[in-house]
């Protein structure tokens, strides 16, 4: 007879406890061991996460047969449930799904390195991406391939490879995976630190590595030619870069909108709250200053009426009372990224946290900005999202709950946590420096009351357009404005 096993759900925590009260280590060599034991740990608790995900996979699609869900959307959204349950985005938790029944089925090789803390997550997710493509009985064939390979090899040689072995066993399914990965070529942009931002391309091996030889080659000549200045070569590139893609004679003059949002005092005075680009993150006050007096770009203000203390938006110069317009740009602002939580990918929808077609209203209150991904998955059965400016609470079909407070219009610049309802009291009276021809009503069910902070947008001007070009609207203001800050960023 099998003996029971003695290890379940419960007892997780307590080894958890038993984690976070370890005595101090003793000595130069206990703290390299128990850095690697907790290392094979982690690797463990990987496989023993993969099996659990695996086997909810299996109960669903069970339970949702049981109920004549058609085959073809059984197991919807549960990706996103366990990217929750992990507390990561929907899009990692769908990989780590596809992980799981993968090495459960096809990789208990990779299984078993990672059960022993030989293989870790990061290999196992190295090899699943590198035979995904391929059937069944051959992903396995370099499953037993790698077994004695992937506890020793590096992350990049691990995939090399892998992708080697798999070419050699399928060439035709090769030639397809080329071809259908060509049709998924595009162009992103997320955050980094300092103010800066990573643009990549995905493309086809022969044209990146043609546009990244170009790009070397032209800045190598320059930095030769003495023409670069003081720039390095990979500085000069990355101009080159910008300067082609955009047709602009400098990398500097970049005409896109930016949204950009600071507080009245950081704008006005030598305040030190940062600056907040809409999507992408803080910009240091003095950074954002000079953003606003850059002669190649136009202002435009807009204020942001926010609750006093915790800085909630809560209201917004408009006259729009749809999901679209000003109302829209609130929303977006507001939200930032995705608000479902865990989830930092761009906001692409902006829908009623209750359904409109379940009495939920078209206002501020009821909305939230998504990415298509989460708001595909919140209308399968069994998901409910509860929402207010304050914030988003989302059950899964599971009964799961996760509640994530709204954060503030502006990442650390208040102290007060978002607890009060924000919507309440009166807008602000339009006499202070900001006020504009933009007043009336704003959006159903919208108020607001404190001070406003600044939307700037950096509006492109036509081809040729002389500096008095640009938003008509606010031109005064942003000739005061420019004024203003140049005198300041000069002083």
């Amino acid at each position: 007879m099998n003996e029971e096993p003695r290890f379940r759900t419960g007892d997780i925590t307590g080894l958890h406890g038993a984690l976070t009260s370890m005595v101090a280590v003793e000595s130069e060599a206990d703290a390299i061991e128990r850095v690697r034991a907790l290392e094979e740990l982690k690797a463990a608790a990987a496989a023993a996460q993969a099996r659990a995900a695996a086997t909810l996979h299996s109960l669903r699609y069970d339970a949702e047969a049981e109920r004549g869900v058609p085959a073809e959307k059984r197991c919807r959204g549960l990706g996103a449930e366990v990217g929750l349950a992990r507390r990561e985005s929907p899009a990692r938790g769908s990989r780590f799904l596809n992980l799981s029944r993968t090495l459960i089925d096809d990789m208990p090789c990779a299984l078993a390195g990672l059960e022993s803390g030989a293989v870790s997550e990061e290999k196992a997710h190295t090899l699943h991406r590198e035979t995904s493509w391929l059937p069944a009985d051959k992903r396995r064939h370099v499953d037993g391939l790698m077994a004695g390979r992937m506890a020793h090899l590096g992350v990049r040689q691990l995939a090399a490879e892998a992708r080697a072995h798999a070419q050699r066993l399928d060439q035709a399914a090769a030639v397809e995976h080329v071809e259908r990965c060509e049709k998924e070529r595009r162009v992103s942009v997320r955050p980094a630190p300092g103010g800066m931002a990573y643009l990549t391309a995905l493309l086809p091996l022969r044209q990146a590595v043609a546009v990244y030889a170009n790009l070397h080659k032209t800045a190598a000549a320059l930095v030769g030619t003495g023409e670069a200045g003081e720039r390095t070569a990979g500085q000069v590139a990355a101009d080159l870069l910008v300067e082609r893609v955009t047709g602009q004679e400098t990398a500097d003059a970049v005409p896109v909108e930016v949204h950009l949002v600071m507080t009245d005092s950081t704008l006005l005075a030598d305040g030190d709250v940062p600056g907040w680009v809409t999507g992408h993150g803080p910009v240091p006050a003095g950074a954002a200053r000079r953003m606003l007096a850059d002669p190649d770009g136009s202002v435009f203000l807009r204020r942001l009426y926010t609750a006093p203390g915790s800085g909630g938006l809560v209201g917004m110069d408009s006259r729009r009372r749809e999901f679209s317009g000003v109302l829209r740009r609130m929303i977006v602002v507001r939200d930032d990224t995705c608000r479902t939580p865990f989830c930092d990918a761009p906001i692409r929808h902006i829908d009623h946290a209750r359904p409109h077609r379940g009495g939920g209203a078209t206002d501020f209150r009821n909305a939230s900005g998504l990415c298509a991904a989460c708001n595909y998955v919140k209308e399968n059965p069994g998901w409910r999202h509860e929402a207010d400016p304050d914030r988003l609470a989302v059950t899964t079909p599971t009964g799961a709950r996760y509640e994530l407070p709204t954060p503030p219009l502006i990442g650390g610049a208040h102290r007060q946590p978002r607890t009060a309802p924000p919507c309440r009291g009166a807008p602000p009276p339009h006499d202070d420096p900001l006020s504009s021809d933009q007043g009336g009503p704003l959006p159903d069910g919208v108020t607001g009351n404190a001070r406003a902070p600044v939307v700037r947008l950096i509006r492109p001007r036509p081809p040729g357009a002389g500096p008095g070009a640009g938003h008509r609207r606010g031109s005064a203001q942003e000739k005061w404005f420019r004024a203003y800050l140049n005198a300041r960023c000069a002083g």
